[in-house]
């Protein structure tokens, strides 16, 4: 059986449609777990409803407050072979939990297997900025590269995944996680050493609507994915003895200098832009490139973009990370 963990907080218009995409999987044991969060419209009321008509769905309400507590306390009533979670205004693709069930099934356990994801927007033309993003994960996940660019943005797509339950409770599932959740539990997965399988299949649509929580939330604002970037480096990528290299003084690396310095770590802050070396940004004076051509051991965080990279990657000497 497959566990899907469901939190919902008002999905309303798009609440029944979610669900009905669910209880119509060609996949069909599978336990259908609604956690209420507090709604304020009348979807427990369409929840309860459902679950009179297929006993496959429990309804239960949050016993904290947000989606992380929500997942938490759907966790607790799950008892699924494997385990996925979903989002109370987006659609599965009909063969979804198939599809990825059946990739867990041939590749056995320490994997989560992921699906290709396609955004849709419900009244208005899909932006630019969202169908690239689209194009960009499903290119990393049909490759099972997701990992590679981690540090750039979440790259184990949000609701599309699935795992096996013993890897998930030793890895400790959605336990203590941080916002954004969704980019936690990718470190977590990454780190705990859960192996990518995929299928280039398209499996869960996105939805773009205006009061999409995505939008909405401070928790998902750019700077609250900085902390979760800077713990996961620190403990898992700066070696000992290892220089640590801040390159790009723009708005995006000082933000990233900012979470440095809350977190009392030690790095040189280097900029190819004249006007700034030299001067003194947070206490720190941002020194020029030639830095890199110390014979110290460097990791260089990167807060540029991609067209500048001919320097570092000339530099055999410098392990990098783009944050951007």
């Amino acid at each position: 059986m497959v566990s899907i963990i469901i939190p919902y907080k008002n999905p309303n218009p798009f609440f029944k449609e979610c669900l009905n995409s669910i209880i119509n999987q060609t996949y069909k044991n599978i336990q259908i777990i609604l956690v209420n969060d507090h709604s304020t419209d009348d979807s427990e009321k369409t929840a309860i409803n459902y679950q009179k008509s297929d006993s496959r769905i429990e309804t239960i309400k949050n016993n904290g407050n947000g989606i992380i507590d929500a997942l938490n306390t759907g966790v607790k009533v799950a008892n699924g072979k494997f385990i996925t979670r979903m989002d109370s205004d987006d659609i599965m693709m009909d063969n979804k939990i198939t599809e990825l069930r059946t990739l867990l099934l041939i590749s056995g356990r320490q994997h989560i297997s992921l699906g290709c994801v396609k955004y849709f927007a419900s009244d208005k033309k899909l932006g630019q900025g969202y169908i690239n993003y689209a194009k960009w994960l499903n290119e990393l996940t049909t490759n099972s590269k997701n990992y590679s660019e981690i540090y750039k943005e979440c790259t184990v797509p949000s609701s599309n995944w699935m795992m096996f339950r013993k890897d998930f409770n030793k890895i400790n599932g959605f336990s203590n996680l941080n916002y954004p959740e969704d980019y936690d539990f990718a470190f977590r997965v990454l780190y705990k050493k859960i192996k990518i399988i995929n299928t280039k299949k398209i499996t869960h649509l996105w939805r773009d609507h205006p009061k999409r929580t995505s939008r909405n939330s401070e928790h998902y604002k750019y700077e609250n994915f900085i902390p979760i970037k800077i713990k996961n480096l620190l403990l898992n990528e700066l070696k000992n003895k290892e220089e640590l290299i801040l390159w790009g003084a723009g708005s995006k690396g000082k933000s990233i200098a900012k979470e440095l310095i809350n977190q009392n770590c030690k790095f040189k802050w280097i900029s190819n832009n004249i006007k700034k070396i030299g001067h003194e940004i947070y206490g720190i004076i941002i020194e020029p490139l030639n830095i890199l051509d110390s014979k110290k051991n460097k990791l260089v965080i990167s807060a540029i973009s991609s067209k500048n990279f001919k320097y570092l990657e000339s530099s055999k000497i410098n392990r990098i990370v783009n944050f951007y």
